[in-house]
């Protein structure tokens, strides 16, 4: 049988990253700390309460999560500038499927998150796609002049950066905001792995008092470490979150994910504290990906860009043979590497080290 798959859609794999069963999993960007027992055991509580009125529909405005999720998020953020979702990969689509659409374009700078074509195109939005610097910072210039020439409804830049884990500056989101705001536009700024930020690092939530047209997205994926409960949100101008809930389906949260989520932030020190160890992680592999003679990208998330290599499907293999899983993707000749525990980053460690001596020609390239 034939089906009727538009036709734009033939011959497209689905997205995902490999899912494949090896002893160090470090490709998807998860956080490696599963929840505390106290955190399961209040996590259980909430669902068992929530399961006893599963036979009614739940409050499809969630609004005791909103409340959590502003009280966390803290900058003045209220619940009115609240909207959450199924992953934060539902939050984008659904601002696609608001301001985006047949007739309209979104614009990003490549490299960036492999997804937000599929967004546009999942959604019939136009998508054009700019470029960043050598070092992947974003040039106001060019990005002006991308914006003027292709006035684009969304503009979709995650900071820090997926997959180079760089950073954007207040200067630069608050120029592009209002270069959009010029054409009607909406900023879109995803802070997914805004809680692994270095210190000094600062949130886009700061400029939302300023800045009408901006939208800032988060994900409790990470930091929380609630990838399998798929909770996604954003901050924005109450009128943004109005827009949402007219292209959201009906009753889209369930009541076991608001129950799930509010019990985790709960116990937001606890998690944020496993943070703490990540981020030391990383900047512990920087440091000694850099000795090694390696180029890293700058990184304020829980993963680094590393590379270059002339053939860096090898390496990946060579690093799967090894039992440790980690992304290709990124610009040419560069790799992905997820922060794992101690042992795992170690394991990572000696498996780069004797993928690159069993196999010299592979190594960086000029």
């Amino acid at each position: 049988m034939t089906v009727p798959l538009r036709e734009e859609l033939r011959g497209i794999q689905p997205y995902g990253a490999p899912q494949l069963d090896v002893p160090v999993q470090l490709n998807v960007n998860e956080n490696p700390y599963a929840p505390s027992e106290a955190v399961v055991a209040d996590v259980a509580a909430a669902v068992a309460d929530a399961t006893r009125t599963l036979n009614r529909y739940p409050d499809r405005e969630f609004t005791a999560l909103r409340e959590d999720l502003a009280a966390y998020l803290g900058h003045g953020v209220t619940p009115a500038q609240v909207w959450a979702a199924n992953g934060s990969n539902e939050v984008m689509l659904q601002i696609l499927q608001a301001f985006g659409g047949p007739g309209r374009t979104a614009v990003s700078f490549a490299p960036t998150y492999s997804m937000y074509p599929e967004y546009a195109r999942d959604t019939m939005t136009r998508w054009v796609v700019g470029h960043r610097e050598e070092d992947f910072s974003l040039d106001l210039g060019h990005a002006a002049d991308v914006i003027a020439t292709e006035r684009p409804s969304v503009v979709l830049l995650p900071s820090p950066n997926n997959p180079t884990g760089t950073a954007l500056p207040h200067e630069v989101i608050g120029t592009l905001a209002e270069l959009c705001a010029a054409y009607d536009g909406v900023l879109v700024i995803d802070e997914a792995y805004a809680e692994f930020r270095r210190s000094g690092t600062p949130s886009a939530l700061e400029l939302l008092g300023a800045y009408r047209n901006l939208v800032v997205t988060r994900t409790m994926s990470k930091a929380f470490a609630l990838a399998g409960a798929r909770l996604g949100y954003l901050a924005a101008a109450p009128e943004i979150c109005d827009a949402l809930r007219v292209v959201r389906l009906p009753y889209h949260l369930s009541a076991v994910t608001q129950a799930t989520a509010s019990a985790a932030l709960r116990h937001a020190p606890e998690l944020l504290g496993n943070v703490e160890l990540l981020r030391a992680e990383r900047d512990r592999t920087v440091s000694w990906l850099r000795e090694q003679g390696h180029r890293v990208a700058d990184s304020d998330a829980n993963f680094c860009l590393f590379g270059t290599f002339a053939d860096r499907h090898a390496v990946w293999q060579g690093l799967l043979d090894r039992g440790v899983l980690i992304r290709e993707t990124g610009p040419d000749g560069w790799l992905r590497v997820s922060i794992g525990t101690p042992e795992e980053m170690s394991a990572f460690r000696d498996a780069l080290t004797a993928t690159l001596e069993a196999a010299p020609l592979i190594e960086e390239r000029a």
